[in-house]
């Protein structure tokens, strides 16, 4: 007797894709670059590269906001691509600017501590979301504010460090030099990480959506 049910196809899954997912996995890909980027930087002490890698981030954000816009127009938003934004955002918006921060030399044992608690704020803050998000959301099903800061506003942190990158204020020039703090050093300039993350993880703290 032969099986009644269909056979999946080849990639079926990428065939349920809706367009905003795929300008999705475009923000995940800008983010996987600039991780490479940050890398090929450490290599071959290239600024270009690393400014490559900068550039990349700008380009993830335009991504994030077209897929959300692009859902909202055709109005196939779903669980999945839900999820997949914000696993798209934790490596555009979290793990790479980590990525980048180090590459431009905050790399003592404390920076290694406040970049890591800035990628668990921006984990914790996209789970919250994703749990929350049915509770904030109007009569309209649309979420009328963010709890905490967005994570795509990492955005800015990468500013920071390209603008410093642009002056040559990498490695040992890093602007506010560093601070020897016990066995590890402290670079000043990292903190902008942990005051970013810790306005993402607020609950105090709200922000209208647009």
């Amino acid at each position: 007797m032969s099986d009644p049910r269909p056979r999946p196809r080849h990639f079926s899954m990428l065939r349920e894709f809706h367009l905003a997912d795929w300008f999705t996995l475009g923000n995940a890909v800008c983010g996987t670059g600039a991780v490479f980027a940050a890398m090929r930087y450490l290599q071959s002490n290239e600024l270009r590269d690393l400014m490559v890698g900068m550039a990349l981030i700008p380009l993830a954000f335009i991504f994030d906001a077209l897929d959300g816009r692009i859902a909202r127009w055709r109005k196939s938003s779903s669980t999945l691509g839900r999820e997949l934004d914000s696993l798209a955002d934790v490596i555009s918006f979290g793990v790479a600017p980590v990525a980048l921060a180090w590459a431009c030399g905050l790399q003592g044992g404390w920076d290694w501590l406040v970049l890591s608690y800035f990628v668990g704020c921006g984990v914790s803050r996209l789970a919250r979301y994703n749990v929350t998000a049915e509770q904030l959301a109007g009569d309209d099903d649309k979420v009328s504010h963010f709890e905490g800061t967005p994570i795509p506003t990492s955005l800015v942190l990468v500013i920071v460090l390209a603008v410093a990158a642009w002056q040559g204020a990498t490695g040992p020039d890093i602007w506010f030099g560093s601070i020897q703090l016990g066995p590890w050093q402290l670079h000043p300039l990292v903190l902008m990480f942990a005051v970013s993350g810790s306005l993402m993880i607020s609950k105090t703290l709200r922000i209208p959506k647009p």
